[in-house]
């Protein structure tokens, strides 16, 4: 799945939750439901008022992040996604889904935390470069980012580990949390 190019990417995405109501078995899968339960644990015991998913999917992880927080801004590049999950989780005052293509449709206001859940690596080095500016300029001062990246194969120019190198390479980061799984790598990160 060739995602490079930004305008093709909504194509791709609204056709693959076209194909399949659940793409990546979020609702069934071990890895998927233990990928979130760490996502949740690596953060700290707070509250987080205003919370930025990228890349929400069906809302799973949206779900599980509202635990942890008054408001959840999920976006998604797929509207067919953005469409599934507002109406399997509803769209309202705690969680609110929109179709948005990143870093273009970077979201204004401050955020407390911002999640990047294995999305990172369909981006070019460049969004990835700009996503990790906006981020950091988005974040109020006691903010966090949390980056997890699949580590498996791809077909993708720009591997899961890769894309979590241009990230923190970006030297905007300090690093409270580098998590090694199987299968993917979760990083908690805060300004510097």
């Amino acid at each position: 799945m060739s995602t490079a190019d930004p305008g093709s990417r909504r194509r791709v995405f609204d056709d693959l939750h076209r194909q399949t109501e659940d793409p990546w078995d979020f609702a069934t899968s071990p890895y998927e439901s233990a990928k979130r339960a760490a996502t949740i644990a690596a953060l700290p015991d707070r509250i987080f008022p205003a919370i930025l998913e990228i890349g929400c999917s069906t809302g799973y992880l949206s779900q599980s992040l509202s635990r942890k927080g008054d408001h959840v801004l999920a976006l998604d590049v797929s509207a067919v996604a953005v469409a599934r999950a507002t109406a399997r989780v509803g769209d309202g005052a705690q969680i609110c889904f929109r179709q948005a293509e990143l870093p273009v449709d970077w979201p204004p206001g401050a955020f407390d935390l911002i999640v990047f859940s294995e999305v990172l690596y369909f981006m070019t080095a460049e969004e990835i470069r700009c996503c990790a500016e906006l981020a950091h300029n988005s974040l109020t001062s006691d903010g966090m980012c949390v980056l997890v990246n699949w580590t498996g194969q791809t077909d993708l120019p720009i591997t899961g580990r890769k894309a979590a190198s241009i990230f923190l390479t970006s030297n905007l980061w300090q690093c409270k949390l580098e998590q090694h799984e199987d299968s993917y790598l979760l990083h908690l990160l805060i300004t510097s």
